[in-house]
């Protein structure tokens, strides 16, 4: 990586990632953001390149063509992508059954690795899994 700030690496590379799940060229995300074919290709990949670094109205147009929270673009790591992802997919009393979830399971490693482990196990056998599971709690 170059001397560009990490910020405008990650963003960058979630970019991409969003741009691609979308299956959009460059030229076409260019031109949904209003910034017509050849400006808004020359735009993206300069984005994406870290040449020129986004403001945050670009940033705010950006996410809701990509339909991604701002935040995903920004997010430090593919794991914490993928959570922020989700949680913008949920109802809000999911996020909100999550929000307190997600701090107890940090608190409790083993209960968050059994967790894990449970979803490893194939679906037809989960709800056995998950009465061992609660009478372990």
């Amino acid at each position: 990586m170059s001397d560009q700030p990490i910020a405008r690496a990650v963003f960058a590379a979630r970019l991409v990632q969003a741009r691609q799940l979308r299956g959009l060229s460059q030229r076409a995300l260019g031109d949904r953001m209003g910034l017509g074919k050849d400006k808004g290709s020359s735009r993206i990949n300069r984005y994406e390149h870290q040449v020129t670094a986004i403001g945050f109205d670009n940033l705010d147009r950006l996410a809701q063509v990509l339909d991604v929270p701002v935040a995903y673009l920004l997010a430090d790591d593919a794991a914490m992508a993928d959570a922020i992802l989700a949680l913008s997919q949920a109802d809000e009393s999911q996020r909100n059954a999550l929000a307190m979830l997600i701090p107890a399971l940090v608190q409790d490693p083993p209960l968050l690795a059994s967790l894990v482990k449970l979803l490893e196990v194939p679906k037809h056998k989960r709800p056995e899994a998950l009465r061992d599971l609660a009478q372990k709690v």
